[in-house]
């Protein structure tokens, strides 16, 4: 199967049967291009003509992103992303061919949510994020950063009066405003100014990164909803291995877009797949992911619900995974 052509049906699913049928194809691209994933397949003894819906497809663990180069792809790579890390830790390295996949995944999710990205001023306080290189996160705020065309949009590192006073007299003129923050930034800001905001939407990208002690995502909220004034806090879940992103408009429940479905495995039996509203392991088909690997077993613990949305309700131990909106007290 062609790449280009395999992208293009990637962006054109509608349904779940549009979703599984590109979820096959890319499966076999995959096993047939990716050889760490097919050796990971037929150590399992799966039967690849015996795999006939997405529900079938083995899901590569996310730490063979520590050890291994997960490429489904010949041409040359461009680069990686990678995962933050204290110093000493093995951080997770996801490797690109060709960014323009990428932003075409998360622009047109973002747009699919939220409306056009020109419609808004993006701020972002991400000083854990902006303090190293490498991180997929970066790279998409300041791209939708650029894409807004609003001069007032940009990243704030510690600059909390500067960002205070931009906030108040942005939103106090009607603009719409994004303001993306990591969950201990959001937090740190809070604690020396309150507002009352009427046109601003605040999104957590979840994480304390070891800066403060971790809490619950509802006391988060509150906390958040306090602080700026607003009756809802949205989320973001994302993570370096992918190239995707759900949303979350405050309910603590996240949409996908759809090429990109999340399934349930057991704790206990990783094989094994569990019904909406049971708690176990987050899977995830990501069929932007085209270059790496579309099928990835997370350490985020979660359920799923029968119209496609998911919560996420805590974190395997040891797990790095930025993606977790509910940090574990």
């Amino acid at each position: 199967m062609n790449r280009n052509k395999l992208i293009q049906q990637t962006f054109q699913i509608n349904s779940d049967d549009t979703l599984n049928d590109q979820a096959l194809r890319i499966f076999r691209y995959q096993y047939q291009n990716n050889p760490i994933y097919s050796d990971f397949v037929d150590k399992l003894k799966v039967k690849i003509n015996r795999v006939d819906h997405y529900l079938k497809i083995p899901f590569l663990p996310i730490g063979f992103f520590k050890t291994h180069r997960i490429i489904t792809t010949k041409e040359q790579i461009a680069g990686f992303f990678s995962s933050s890390g204290t110093t000493g830790d093995t951080v997770s390295k996801h490797f690109y061919t060709d960014l323009a996949l990428y932003e075409r995944s998360f622009t047109t999710h973002f747009e699919q949510v939220y409306g056009k990205v020109t419609d808004y001023c993006i701020l972002a306080l991400l000083p854990s994020y902006l303090e190293r290189k490498g991180s997929s996160l970066i790279f998409m705020v300041e791209d939708l950063i650029k894409k807004s065309r609003q001069a007032e949009s940009g990243f704030y590192l510690d600059e909390h009066e500067k960002l205070a006073k931009k906030l108040r007299l942005l939103d106090a003129s009607g603009q719409k405003i994004l303001l993306l923050g990591v969950s201990f930034a959001l937090l740190d800001f809070i604690e020396k100014h309150k507002f009352t905001l009427q046109n601003t939407t605040i999104i957590e990208t979840g994480g304390m990164k070891g800066r403060r002690r971790e809490i619950l995502r509802e006391d988060l909220h509150r906390q958040l909803c306090d602080g700026f004034g607003v009756s809802k806090i949205h989320s973001e879940y994302g993570m370096t291995e992918l190239f995707s992103q759900a949303y979350s408009s405050g309910d603590g429940l996240f949409t996908p877009p759809s090429w990109m479905k999340v399934l349930i495995r057991d704790v206990n039996d990783p094989l094994t797949l569990l019904l909406p509203g049971k708690t176990g392991g987050i899977n995830i088909l990501d069929l932007a992911n085209i270059d790496s690997c579309s099928f990835i077993a997370t350490q985020d613990l979660g359920k799923t619900f029968s119209d496609g949305s998911f919560e996420v309700v805590g974190r395997f131990d040891n797990s790095d995974v930025r993606g977790c909106n509910l940090m574990v007290s």
